[in-house]
């Protein structure tokens, strides 16, 4: 099969396309052709090589199927061949990513494509959709009537978690560019914060009379997660799914008893379905920013850490058509 191989860490140039075999089928296990996928700030992050103890090379990454069913392994019942199915493949899993024109995935991981998706949309949503759920429903425990702000509103996760957030029942603020602003508010942010135009603290007390937000969901990092105490309201929560490059001061947590989360997907089978059930009741949308080939992978990767594509600036999720 064609696969993009990651032949070391750093830059583009080592994401490379070889004929490699087919990883094999066990038992629980589905062989999926891979009809489309997508590039997350995990890949990146895995290809210049924020995380090499977890990654045997020669490999392939990627982390989000949308695809075919092609085989099933011994035990699986509630899948056939021609099943229509989306997924986040295991993150450092012994048998490859979503980068190449089968996958082998463990059954309990899988579940069935919405039935109003194309193959690039459900594509687009597996992982950044579980983050997002796991973000605001499991961690956050987000309320109808609380306020969340959410920083990255048009990124890819950003854009999830907005539209999540109101179909929960919150009030959304949001940061982002202000060539971003009527995009977010098309999601359903009732509030965009220009943040190079302003303090976002200054703006965060000002919509809210200085009550502060409930939750703080950070997709940003660095001082973003250090200040994000000060737009807190007492026994405010605060989600991040970004590394800590270095040590923050938190201290300002203290004073409004902040509950602290940190995220690293996990995947299964239940949030998958919890978000396929909102994408066919149009409840939530996938954003697609850009879109490549298999054969253009150094492109996307180089596209969204830029945050832009032929000049303009890339919404949601960069997208990768296998097949």
């Amino acid at each position: 099969m064609k696969a993009i191989v990651l032949t070391a860490f750093g830059g583009v140039e080592h994401l490379q396309l070889q004929d490699i075999p087919v990883p094999s089928v066990e038992a629980g296990e589905l062989l999926v052709r891979v009809v489309a996928t997508s590039v997350n700030p995990l890949d990146y992050q895995i290809r210049r090589g924020d995380y090499p103890a977890y990654v045997p090379l020669p490999a392939v990454i990627g982390h989000d199927v949308s695809g075919v069913v092609e085989r099933v392994g011994p035990g699986v019942h509630d899948f056939k061949p021609g099943d229509e199915v989306f997924y986040t493949p295991k993150i450092f899993g012994p048998k490859g990513g979503s980068y190449a024109e089968f996958n082998v995935v463990p059954r309990e991981l899988v579940t069935h494509k919405p039935r109003n998706l194309s193959h690039a949309e459900a594509a687009s949503i597996t992982l950044v959709g579980g983050t997002a759920w796991e973000s605001l429903v499991s961690r956050a425990r987000l309320q109808a009537a609380e306020t969340v702000l959410i920083h990255g509103g048009a990124g890819g996760v950003g854009s999830i978690a907005i539209q999540l957030a109101k179909t929960m029942g919150a009030r959304v603020i949001t940061t982002c560019r202000a060539s971003q602003a009527d995009f977010v508010r098309s999601l359903g942010a009732d509030e965009a914060i220009d943040y190079e135009a302003a303090d976002y603290v200054d703006q965060v007390s000002e919509l809210t009379g200085a009550r502060g937000v409930n939750v703080v969901f950070d997709t940003i990092g660095g001082p973003t997660l250090e200040r994000s105490p000060l737009v807190l309201a007492d026994g405010g929560r605060v989600v991040s799914i970004v590394d800590i490059a270095t040590p923050q001061n938190l201290v300002n947590a203290w004073g409004v008893n902040a509950e602290y989360h940190f995220v690293f997907t996990r995947q299964n089978r239940g949030k998958l379905q919890a978000l396929k059930e909102l994408l066919e009741r149009e409840r939530i949308r996938p954003v697609i920013g850009a879109t490549f080939s298999l054969e253009e992978m150094g492109a996307a990767h180089t596209a969204l850490e830029k945050g832009s594509h032929l000049g303009q600036p890339i919404r949601g999720k960069v997208v990768v058509n296998v097949a």
